[in-house]
């Protein structure tokens, strides 16, 4: 287990203890004039205490027996790299040399995919899941990063918060999409109201590679700390001048079939796969000072329903709840660790299927009153 991992397992289990215990306390009579009620106060407390420790040996016990998973297969995780980067430079290689445009839109989708899968790997291996020891595989991941729009640094810096605050309230818009609760939203500005609906709108999610990627990820990385995130601005640098090379030197056909359609594609399911991974129906979003890592990984983490080619396409990623439960699962090994662990077995789960997607999408507001994902207040109504 890595140290990140313990050490918010830690965290989560010394609040839980303190917020128990204070609880305990403040539940019984403050005068303590009697000697039944001081004793009472005692037997509360230290049943607090023995709840606290119980809850802590239960999660670091069901963490523990994930670790077994993160044992790597090198040579799988090489075929596994080569394969992925082999079906991608066929699919461009369709787009951009075949003559019938639909032909190559065709190939410029499965590209796309690829590429997402591609990009599974590149997290797994920021994660250490995947040829972690490797300076050849380090090398390789960091320039698709580059290529992908979604440079190293702030890659590693947001989506490590992300794993760390999953789904907490405050800070839940770093490394992910934000989440407000019913009465956040309510007092917030009308142009926070507009910013935090546009965030989640499924127009943000299909323009993914302009909103998401080019400017989450390099632009406004770069104008926030330049020296710190000077690869987002190398990324698209670099993006740039693929694309006007590939137009001006092979036409803009090239360029558009064989570069940014691809990309396009990529971002926007990347981008819907973020966010159906978190807002789901039956999630469970934790108030913050309650917050624990394993029942954010379990109640607040969705498993993707798909079938084998789109499971492939997408490196496993639909195990959603397994991988926060352990970042350092590599991703082949995710189903194996779900099949053999029952507490993994019962999760939220959605699919992308249009029904799915469709009740992913109509969770806008966390309800703590109704437990429950809701839409955004019409005026006069509650939340619905």
């Amino acid at each position: 287990m890595d140290r990140g991992l313990r050490r918010w397992q830690y965290l989560s289990a010394v609040t839980h203890a303190a917020i128990d215990e204070r609880a305990a306390r403040s539940s019984l009579p403050r005068d303590g004039a009697a000697e039944g009620e001081a004793a009472e106060k005692a037997r509360r407390v230290a049943q607090a205490r023995e709840a606290a420790k119980a809850a802590r040996a239960a999660e670091k016990e069901l963490i523990d027996r994930t670790r077994p998973f993160t044992e790597e297969n090198v040579a799988r995780s090489w075929a596994e790299t080569f394969v992925t980067l082999a079906v991608l430079a066929g699919f461009l290689a369709g787009a951009v040399a075949l003559r019938p445009w639909w032909a190559r839109a065709i190939f410029s989708v499965l590209a796309g995919l690829a590429i997402v899968r591609g990009f599974i790997l590149y997290h797994d291996h920021m994660h250490n899941a995947l040829l972690r020891r490797s300076r050849l595989a380090r090398a390789l991941f960091w320039w698709y990063g580059i290529l992908v729009l979604t440079p190293p640094k702030v890659w590693r810096q947001t989506h490590n918060y992300h794993h760390a605050h999953n789904s907490k309230i405050v800070g839940s818009h770093v490394g992910s999409y934000p989440i407000l609760t019913v009465e956040m939203y309510e007092k917030a500005t009308p142009a926070q109201r507009a910013m935090y609906r546009f965030t989640r709108h499924p127009l943000n999610i299909a323009l993914a590679y302009f909103t998401v990627f080019a400017y989450g990820m390099c632009v406004s990385p770069f104008l926030r700390r330049p020296r710190g995130n000077w690869d987002s601005a190398f990324a698209l640098v670099v993006h740039v001048a693929l694309v006007f090379t590939l137009g001006f030197a092979f036409g803009w056909d090239v360029a558009f079939f064989g570069l940014i359609l691809p990309l396009v594609v990529a971002c926007m399911l990347g981008g819907y796969l973020f966010y159906a991974q978190h807002n789901f129906e039956g999630m469970h979003v934790q108030p913050r000072h309650t917050w624990s890592f394993t029942k954010a990984a379990l109640e607040c983490s969705s498993y993707m329903e798909l079938g084998p080619i789109l499971r492939w396409f997408t490196g496993n990623i639909g195990y959603h709840h397994v991988h926060h439960l352990n970042p350092r699962i590599p991703f082949y090994r995710l189903p194996e660790a779900m099949a053999a662990i029952p507490e993994l077995q019962n999760p939220g789960k959605t699919s992308l299927s249009p029904r799915e997607i469709a009740k992913c999408f109509r969770c806008k507001l966390w309800d703590p009153d109704a437990g429950r994902m809701v839409g955004y207040p019409r005026r006069g109504r509650a939340a619905s």
